[in-house]
């Protein structure tokens, strides 16, 4: 007689589905609290996590089980990643959420689930700016003032995200006529020194000329530093003014990783210069696009 395969049953405390849920819930945030994690990633961790909670608690009739088994956890885990789907969220949104949910499970009530992530399309070559388009954002912050036109020019030329740039202060900057450097405080905790090209360093001499010299936060507002959130308003503004609307401060970032695997790059030299912990983060900036592809086809057979 075949013996048929049975998917292990780990017994769980239960009264109720959702009065475990906030249990784990609430270890979830303990554990998040002592965790090394970047801010943005804790922040993300924390809302997928109670997006699930309150799903869950919508949907209990149908997952009584959602917090008494492995088998319940994933069934119920498997009908979010549907509902997620059925949402048009994006496959990366969708597996940030199922690894939230993961450790949910793992710090909330000892389980480790195994559910099918989203399938993420292998990309071709980030939606970087074309030179064109690049030289039409820079033109645009120019005409914002010398902070603006500062802020653009860091984060087209040093790779910076929006947190490292909002993070910056005047000590970051070593700069001279001829060479400079910009200290970037990355993901956990993670500290890099960049390169400023000679375009980005014009901008931020005729910045800190205007600013003043004096310690503090590189970038203010009416209330002070400026935040991550300051920054996206200020390149989505640019990106209105230069006939790119939605820009936004990754896209540049993207255009800097792209215009350094076009200049010869290698991999690890792109890997070093983003601050990205993996290679196969930066393998994406060299896989062409289609438009790149063809140029590259008529350039050899012309």
């Amino acid at each position: 007689m075949a013996r048929t395969a049975t998917a292990t049953v780990v017994p769980l405390r239960s009264d109720g589905p959702a009065a475990t849920a906030d249990r784990a819930l609430a270890a979830l945030h303990r554990h998040l609290d002592r965790c090394a994690l970047a801010a943005n990633t804790t922040k993300a961790y924390r809302a997928r996590a109670r997006a699930y909670v309150d799903w869950l608690t919508e949907h209990a009739s149908a997952h009584p089980d959602a917090f008494v088994d492995q088998v319940g956890a994933e069934a119920a885990v498997t009908a979010w990643r549907r509902h997620l789907i059925a949402t048009k969220a994006s496959p990366s949104t969708v597996n940030q959420a199922l690894a939230a949910v993961d450790l949910l499970y793992e710090v909330g009530a000892g389980l480790r689930l195994k559910v099918k992530r989203a399938r993420v399309l292998r990309p071709g070559e980030p939606d970087a700016l074309t030179p064109k388009e690049q030289g039409a954002v820079e033109r645009a912050a120019d005409r914002r003032g010398l902070r603006d036109a500062a802020i653009v020019a860091v984060l087209l030329y040093t790779g910076a995200r929006a947190e490292e740039c909002a993070r910056l202060d005047v000590d970051d900057l070593a700069i001279t006529a001829r060479t400079g450097t910009i200290r970037l405080h990355g993901k956990g905790d993670e500290v890099r020194r960049v390169p400023v090209p000679a375009q980005a360093r014009d901008r931020l001499t005729a910045w800190l000329r205007h600013r003043g010299g004096e310690p503090g936060p590189l970038w203010t507002g009416q209330r002070g530093r400026l935040t991550t959130s300051g920054i996206t308003q200020i390149v989505l503004a640019v990106g209105i003014d230069a006939g790119q609307p939605g820009l936004r401060p990754h896209r540049l970032r993207h255009t800097y990783a792209t215009r350094l695997r076009q200049g010869g790059a290698d991999p690890a030299q792109v890997q070093a210069l983003l601050g990205h912990a993996s290679l196969d983060t930066t393998a994406r900036y060299f896989r062409a696009g289609v438009a790149e592809q063809a140029a590259v086809v008529e350039r050899i057979f012309d």
